[in-house]
């Protein structure tokens, strides 16, 4: 063999052995360093690490958020209903050495029994404390939040951190539903019932204001015309007075001419009145000055 060959060959090896000795971590990973099988480091941080060959051997495990969407389970509330509560859970791995050994070597399989076994604990615990109508109306959130601090806590001996719980469902056992739809039903109609009955007499009372202004306004309306009349009349009559008062036989005079036009104004074309002669409503007849 040439010596160029071997120095060929021993650089190879040493190619293979540097290969060997090099791990990489990714920024979305977590690694453990094991030496025969015992983890001898795990905090590695992203980048480029040696190990020795056949000393060592590494594992890597994501640390990205995980979602554990864990079957619907049946829950009795406080007042001994079952509800089916279907919910799911996000975690991820904070200490992967805690982890390795609590998961039966890092099986994320075993990691997701485990943690579903903890969430129906935690949401059994919170469901059987309160009614239905707490449960689905107005303590929600706060059970989320409970769950997620209470699952948070009994997580951590497995290495994981629980970053969210949620409850993405929540109905009644088959068996009950028709039953609990009904008294809603009910609930709703006795509801509707009220309701219109309220607005009747709100209507009612807005019926009887509304007459009472309307009456009040046209007896304001009607005094009002009645004292503009008045004013027009009183204007009126000192009117006719003055004129009367400038020149008195004229006056009389053309209020004579009116009586006439009146009497003998007749639809059929005629008329009849039974007078004396000498009557004085004939003054201006017998006489245009007025005299008799």
């Amino acid at each position: 063999m040439s010596r160029i060959q071997s120095v060929l060959i021993m650089f190879a090896v040493l190619a293979v052995l540097v290969y060997m000795s090099a791990f990489k971590v990714d920024e979305r990973e977590l690694a453990i360093k094991f030496q025969f099988g015992e983890i001898v480091k795990s905090d590695f941080g992203p980048g480029l690490y040696w190990m020795v060959p056949f000393l060592n051997n590494v594992q890597t495990f994501d640390k990205r958020i995980q979602q554990l969407d864990k079957p619907a389970e049946q829950y009795l509330t406080a007042e001994k209903t079952n509800m089916i509560v279907d919910a799911f859970v996000q975690w991820r791995i904070v200490d992967v050495a805690e982890y390795y050994r609590a998961t039966e070597q890092g099986d994320a399989r075993v990691a997701n029994d485990r943690l579903a076994q903890i969430i129906n604990n935690a949401l059994k615990n919170q469901i059987s404390q309160r009614t239905v109508k707490e449960i689905i109306a107005t303590e929600r959130a706060e059970i989320m939040n409970t769950v997620r601090k209470n699952v948070d806590e009994e997580a951590s001996h497995l290495g994981i951190s629980v970053v969210d719980v949620r409850i993405k469902k929540m109905d009644y056992d088959e068996n009950i539903s028709g039953s609990v739809h009904d008294r809603m039903i009910s609930a709703r109609v006795a509801v509707a019932k009220k309701n219109r009955s309220e607005g009747q007499e709100e209507a009612k009372f807005i019926r009887a204001n509304a007459d009472r202004q309307r009456e009040e306004i046209l007896a304001e309306a009607y005094r009002k015309s009645e004292s503009i009349r008045g004013e027009g009349d009183a204007t009126a009559s000192a009117t006719y007075a003055r004129a009367y008062s400038k020149n008195p036989e004229f006056y009389e005079f053309y209020r004579s001419l009116n009586a006439y036009k009146d009497s003998f104004d007749s639809d059929n074309g005629s008329s009849i009145m039974v007078l004396k002669p000498d009557s004085e409503f004939f003054k201006y007849f017998k006489n245009p000055s007025g005299g008799r």
